[in-house]
């Protein structure tokens, strides 16, 4: 990371003089077809981003945790990209208008840093989910997209690493280029060899060097 506390603070400084947001699990804060009313930092909660297949199928791109932004990469170029982006618990928002967020990136060379290193994770998660799609099977590409989460949104626990996030079987069954049924039952497989633990759209990863052994 390149930047500093005192940078990384100006640019939450910025949001917090914009529009605070709440979000009930499930609301749509973008919906399909809109327009961004602004960008956004997340102070609390999930927000999932995705797109609708040519099939009507929803297709997971990313999802985004407390600290980190929406929408800046349209903010930068004005381009415009039929991503939906819908809260996936509880969420609060701060927004602020294009117009004041590009005013301030002219004016204020203190969010430079934040901005390149927001971009830089925004190019490497996407990078991952590229690799991610390279492995033969769909267990490999299964471990791979399990493995990723638990980096972005793991927690230790005495019986393994939690993902904090809820990942519907549909939503990683998109994002690793398989079928709903298929990543049912190789997460069904993973869990019977005592790797996992999956409950309710919670995961639990119970060994991380054997799930490892699969990408070598």
């Amino acid at each position: 990371m390149l930047t500093t506390h005192s940078e990384t603070n100006a640019l939450v400084n910025l949001f917090h003089k914009g529009t605070r947001l709440r979000y009930a699990k499930g609301e749509y804060i973008i919906r399909p077809g809109g327009t961004p009313p602004g960008v956004f930092f997340i102070s609390e909660g999930l927000v999932k981003a995705f797109d609708i297949t040519k099939y009507g199928e929803e297709n997971l791109l990313i999802i985004r945790k407390p600290g980190e932004l929406l929408c800046l990469t349209w903010a930068i170029t004005g381009e415009e990209r039929d991503i939906i982006y819908a809260a996936l618990a509880p969420t609060t928002l701060l927004q602020i208008s294009r117009e004041d967020f590009l005013k301030e990136i002219h004016e204020n060379k203190n969010i430079a840093l934040p901005l390149v290193d927001m971009l830089a994770d925004l190019y490497r998660e996407h990078s991952k989910r590229i690799l991610t799609l390279e492995y033969r099977t769909v267990r490999e590409r299964l471990v791979a997209f399990l493995l990723n989460a638990a980096e972005r949104f793991g927690e230790k626990t005495h019986q393994g690493t939690l993902i904090n996030a809820p990942l519907r079987h549909q939503d990683i069954a998109s994002s690793i280029s398989a079928t709903r049924e298929t990543t049912g039952r190789e997460l069904s497989t993973l869990e019977r060899m005592g790797l996992l633990e999956s409950k309710q759209s919670i995961i639990l990863l119970k060994n991380l060097p054997k799930l490892q052994n699969y990408l070598e």
